[in-house]
């Protein structure tokens, strides 16, 4: 018989129309394991990654034949399963393709899909770790502090340098177990700026990580008059869906103010959901239900059974909850971006290239245009995350993973930005001169504001004494990092 389903890929919402009969959604490919081996977490990382993952044929190891269904299959795989007993080490080094930077694995899946809601444990401060010229000794810089948190409490502030912890230097070596360790609590050790010289002070600041901390991705949204210029200005630092209705709010204050302009600012976001890109690419764009924003491409399992209509999203007139978009209906939008900004942010970038005049001022972004979906080990689901069917998922096996499972392109059909977008405007952080957030001298703000106004007189100057070459950030080290996933329905109908 015919199976209809329906996936809300990421979230994992699933409804289907078939009998209580029916076993997987997908066509499970080669034997089972040994019931006495002790490898379920490895098990079901294979069977999901060999139905799903956007390199599946790429990869020797995933190959439908790998395995025969026979009893000399079974042991062939029983064996390779028990060849590596760390799963982590398994998931890298025996399933990934070589070109595959951003697919993970979490060992408690509940941790990572709280963080899709923009929830984690974290003690607020957001900031990127620069490498010392010539050492191996780090520094960070804040870039900003979650509203509410713990750094919020305490006497620090965007653009503070810090070069240890707990009285040990950082270094290339010891700054992930330091600051992103297991320890809650740590005591930051600042530095100050002198000239161009970044020195140890005797300050130290106290932070503790709280569990279940919400980020607001809307950081900051303000209107800037200037002339005959009305400028929307918003700090977006996430895709994070459960917000879509207070972004949708922020548009129509922009709206109201009947803005000429619009700074959209990315620089620190990592990505997110790909319909909140939709409709925030829709906010900007309007609600031209008729336009393609992207098309998807999976894997030729997936890719065979879904129709134009389901490969193809459009940009959107209503939010998911069915109000109507404020729209700006621009021609013309300023994006702020960096090598922090990537997946959704970059989406954007890309989705509202064919139709706005998109001026992209700051840094090459970090270059991820495939997208993902969380899986746990539920085979009836289809290994998709559903929060209704956690009672369906092997109480045994609390891990999950975040393959790509697929890539999207924009109505032109380009999506090769693996190196990055490249800026139309360059120009970096500055260590020296970081300024504030909404600060109308805070120097990227700055430059978009004087390419709207076309100033040509008391132009400032823009050199950059101190480069922020960001080696990794603080949201790297979250559970949802760079990640961008699916969130719509996708019917599939499988034989």
């Amino acid at each position: 018989m015919k199976k209809y389903v329906v996936l809300f890929l990421s979230l994992g919402l699933l409804s289907l129309s078939c009998s209580k009969d029916d076993d997987s959604l997908i066509k499970l490919t080669g034997p089972n394991p040994d019931p006495d081996a002790n490898v379920d977490v490895q098990d079901f990382m294979w069977k999901a990654m060999n139905s799903w993952y956007f390199w599946q044929a790429e990869v020797p190891n995933l190959a439908d034949d790998k395995f025969p269904n026979t009893s000399d299959g079974s042991k062939a795989y029983t064996e390779f399963l028990e060849s590596e007993s760390d799963p982590a080490a398994f998931f890298d080094d025996a399933l990934l393709y070589s070109e595959d930077r951003f697919s993970f694995y979490s060992d408690d899946y509940e941790t990572l899909t709280k963080s899709l809601s923009g929830i984690s444990k974290s003690n607020g401060l957001e900031f990127g770790l620069v490498r010392f010229s010539d050492s191996d000794d780090v520094f960070g810089y804040v870039r900003y502090i979650i509203p509410n948190s713990d750094a919020a409490s305490k006497d620090i502030n965007r653009g503070d340098l810090f070069t240890g912890v707990n009285g040990r230097t950082l270094t290339i070596d010891n700054y992930s177990s330091l600051l992103f360790g297991d320890e809650d609590t740590y005591i930051l050790n600042m530095a100050t700026i002198e000239g161009e010289i970044i020195t140890p002070s005797n300050r130290e600041v106290s932070l503790t990580k709280m569990p279940d901390l919400a980020e607001n991705p809307i950081f900051l949204d303000e209107t800037f008059e200037i002339g005959a210029q009305k400028i929307g200005y918003l700090v977006y630092n996430a895709f994070t869906n459960e917000y879509d209705e207070e972004l949708n709010e922020v548009f129509g204050r922009f709206a109201d103010a009947n803005i000429t302009d619009l700074v959209l600012d990315l620089r620190y976001n990592p990505g997110g959901s790909v319909n909140t890109a939709r409709l925030l690419s829709s906010m900007v764009y309007g609600a031209n239900t008729n336009e393609l924003f992207l098309r998807q491409r999976w894997n030729d399992k997936i890719q065979e059974q879904l129709s134009k209509e389901q490969l193809e999203d459009y940009f959107a007139d209503k939010t998911s909850g069915k109000t109507t978009l404020r729209t700006l209906n621009l021609s013309k939008v300023y994006i702020l971006a960096t090598g922090s900004s990537a997946s959704a942010s970059e989406l954007v970038i890309n989705g509202l290239a064919p139709y706005v005049d998109v001026v992209h001022i700051g840094e090459t972004t970090r270059g991820k245009n495939e997208f993902s979906i969380t899986m746990v080990d539920d085979p009836e689901g289809s290994y998709i995350y559903n929060p209704e069917r956690e009672n369906k998922i092997n109480s045994d096996n609390r891990w999950a993973i975040q393959p790509l499972v697929g890539r999207n392109e924009n109505a032109d059909g380009f999506s090769d930005y693996t190196s990055g977008l490249v800026p139309d405007i360059e120009l970096q952080e500055d260590i020296s001169n970081l300024g504030v957030l909404g600060d109308l001298q805070e120097p990227l703000l700055a430059k978009a504001i004087q390419e709207i106004t076309g100033s040509t007189t008391g132009k400032r100057d823009f050199t950059v004494h101190m480069p922020a070459n960001v080696m990794t950030s603080s949201k790297m080290f979250a559970p949802l990092k760079d990640n961008m996933f699916i969130d719509k329905p996708l019917n599939i109908n499988l034989n």
